[in-house]
């Protein structure tokens, strides 16, 4: 299978398919990332860092990440160049070398999507909650097993995305292929976000 060269962009925290995230830049390796991203239109990958920090040395990237396109950009109130970029494609990481700027630069593998699967019966329940989250938060939508909240992946994205959940949690869902083995670990975890 052909690899394809995408830039890192390794992170504290995890970038699911559809879902969105703001960031703030300020890196001279990542405003260069940005400028060829805008010129190019294409887009650069985000995966939770295992080891390292955000800023300075390159950091240790997680092996599986989501694609990030630029959709949005401002200049924040303290001056620096805040972004918005949305989920698309989930990637495996092949390997990795560093460019001489501090840039990651990695060899990866698309990983499939599964397209729209019908939310089975035993995962309705996450439905009905992601429409009550999505109600809470003002988010439109055509109500519980009807749309995107019939849809098994677009549900399990929305709530590994919401849900109080570890960078680490985030993480071991992004890397599930299967969206109903994503949804039943999400049902396991509903007890533990219960109020005493």
């Amino acid at each position: 299978m052909a690899l394809t060269e995408l830039p890192l962009f390794p992170l504290g925290q995890v970038l699911f398919p559809g879902g969105g995230l703001g960031l703030r830049i300020f890196e001279p390796r990542y405003l260069d990332l940005v400028k060829r991203c805008g010129r190019s239109g294409e887009g650069f990958g985000i995966c939770l860092i295992l080891a390292g920090r955000e800023v300075g040395e390159p950091a240790i990237p997680a092996a599986v990440g989501t694609e990030a396109a630029i959709v949005d950009f401002a200049l924040t109130e303290d001056g620096l160049l805040g972004l918005t970029v949305e989920g698309r494609r989930r990637f495996h990481v092949e390997r990795t070398r560093v460019r001489d700027d501090g840039l990651i630069v990695a060899d990866v593998r698309w990983l499939d999507d599964p397209g729209v699967v019908a939310l089975r019966d035993e995962h309705a329940l996450l439905s009905v909650l992601l429409a009550r989250i999505m109600d809470k938060a003002g988010v439109e939508h055509e109500g519980p097993g009807k749309g995107a909240l019939a849809d098994a992946a677009w549900v399990g994205w929305r709530l590994a995305e919401w849900l109080p959940l570890e960078p680490t949690e985030r993480q071991a869902l992004l890397q599930l292929d299967d969206p109903h083995a994503r949804l039943q670990q999400l049902v396991e975890r509903l007890p533990d976000f219960q109020p005493e």
